[in-house]
């Protein structure tokens, strides 16, 4: 079974904690971090990278990086603005910040030039995360909505602007601030969850743009992350709680907690703040103010191991892959090792677009592989990128299709049942007729009898 690692940071300065997921040895502690909410990402497991909470003293933001043999940061950035979510995709090349100003910046990570920027929201980004298969950036804010971006649009200058929108798809159903999103698989057929400060979670299909489902909880939702099967996801609620809702999973109309809820786990005594899964999906790692780090089995649905964090809240997980490069041993021996490796961090971000590169052919897919020198990081046509993209739409989400399946059937018995209604409604308007009919017969009939 690969090795995987969990990480943990905090909005206070109480820096970034790292474990082995399953044999619980702590690893190197790295400092000086104090991260927003979805604000740390391992960039391809090369290194790690946070946004930092604003300085009171200053207006622009920053952004640090951290290699995996130091515990002191290495590289500070500061962009023009605070930002709050960061993501990276999965080789690592393209990093991107959601700013307070609704602006998402997209940069390049060898070099640290910043290749796009684009104003996506009218209040500050407070998520982000791309597809699986790389093509699509989906971010939510402060105002409400849930916007889906191509990659192909925002390094296609001709059809951005011949195109009406950027963005590919905007729903706006939610009535109060985006606190998290997740997708699922299948590219552009994929299923996305969002959360929000109003209660709710909505299930969104990319294919069809188009919500599939509006689950109510009980409490304030601040992070979801899905099953890898797509059978159910878990959201983790301000209440300590976490929910277990159902996509395709059999559901409980009886259901305590409400309808597609099929159950909760608990022992956080404080608000959840963030979750992750493992690769196989069968070990739920979540995050709390209370300052702990639990990870759950779900298949039992019991707790497997409690981690503590080194001081306040905890406000950001992750689960990843161990990088190779990475020893496995306590975290003195794991210093020991890695102080004999020089690894080289890329450059700051740029603050500012440079206009001279924005004339640069930057348009670049990137294939879901690992590199060990950032250098090495190839680079595809913008045509082939297309290609491969043409390909994947092909792939379909189990979940989404089977949800369609269940929206059919649910709109086939709505049917039947309006049927059955109908004939009834026949039914008795026909005896009804018949009733009247013969009354009148025999109403005839007596009055016959009379006269005679």
């Amino acid at each position: 079974m690969e090795a995987e690692l969990v990480l943990a940071s905090s909005p206070t300065d109480a820096g970034i904690s790292c474990w082995d997921l399953r044999s619980g040895t702590e690893h190197l502690r790295f400092r000086s971090c104090s991260s927003p909410a979805h604000g740390l990402t391992s960039v391809a497991g090369r290194f790690l990278a946070s946004s930092q909470l604003r300085d009171s003293k200053s207006s622009s933001g920053s952004i640090l990086y951290w290699s995996w043999n130091k515990p002191q940061p290495e590289v500070k950035s500061f962009p023009t603005e605070p930002i709050n979510a960061l993501a990276s995709n999965c080789e690592g090349t393209y990093m991107v910040g959601g700013g307070v100003s609704g602006e998402i910046y997209l940069w390049e990570v060898a070099t640290g030039r910043l290749l796009k920027k684009w104003h996506a929201h009218y209040r500050a980004v407070t998520c982000l995360v791309f597809s699986d298969d790389q093509s699509l950036l989906i971010s939510g804010a402060e105002d409400g909505s849930v916007r889906v971006w191509s990659l192909l649009m925002i390094f296609d200058d001709q059809r951005r602007e011949e195109a009406k929108y950027l963005y590919e798809y905007s729903f706006s159903e939610h009535t109060l601030k985006v606190t998290d999103v997740a997708a699922g698989y299948g590219g552009c057929n994929a299923i996305i969850v969002s959360s929000s400060e109003d209660r709710t979670c909505k299930v969104w299909s990319l294919s069809g743009g188009k919500l599939l489902r509006n689950i109510v909880f009980p409490s304030i939702i601040d992070a979801v992350v899905l099953d890898p099967g797509e059978h159910v996801f878990y959201a983790g609620g301000r209440d300590g709680k976490i929910y277990i809702a159902a996509l395709n999973a059999q559901v409980n109309s009886s259901s305590n907690y409400g309808f597609h809820i099929i159950g909760s786990l608990s022992e956080h005594n404080k608000a959840i703040t963030c979750l992750g899964l493992s690769m196989d999906g069968y070990l739920l790692v979540s995050g709390s103010e209370d300052g702990m780090v639990r990870v759950w089995d779900t298949r039992t649905r019991n707790i497997f191991r409690v981690f503590r964090h080194a001081k306040g809240p905890v406000n950001n997980v992750l689960v990843i892959r161990q990088p190779s490069h990475c020893n496995p041993r306590t975290s003195m021996n794991f210093q020991a090792f890695s102080s004999r490796r020089h690894v080289v961090l890329p450059s700051p971000l740029e603050k500012y677009s440079n206009s001279h590169d924005d004339n640069i052919d930057t348009k670049a897919c990137i294939n879901c592989q690992t590199y060990n020198n950032i250098a090495d990081v190839p680079y595809i046509s913008f045509q082939t990128m297309q290609n491969q993209i043409k390909e994947l739409q092909q792939q379909g989400s189990s979940a989404a299709t089977e949800m369609e399946m269940e929206r059919l059937k649910l709109e086939r018995k709505r049917s039947m049942q309006m049927v059955q209604q109908w004939k009834k409604m026949y039914e008795n308007l026909h005896q009804f007729c018949v009733s009247e009919l013969l009354d009148g017969n025999e109403h005839e009939s007596a009055s016959r009898h009379n006269i005679h």
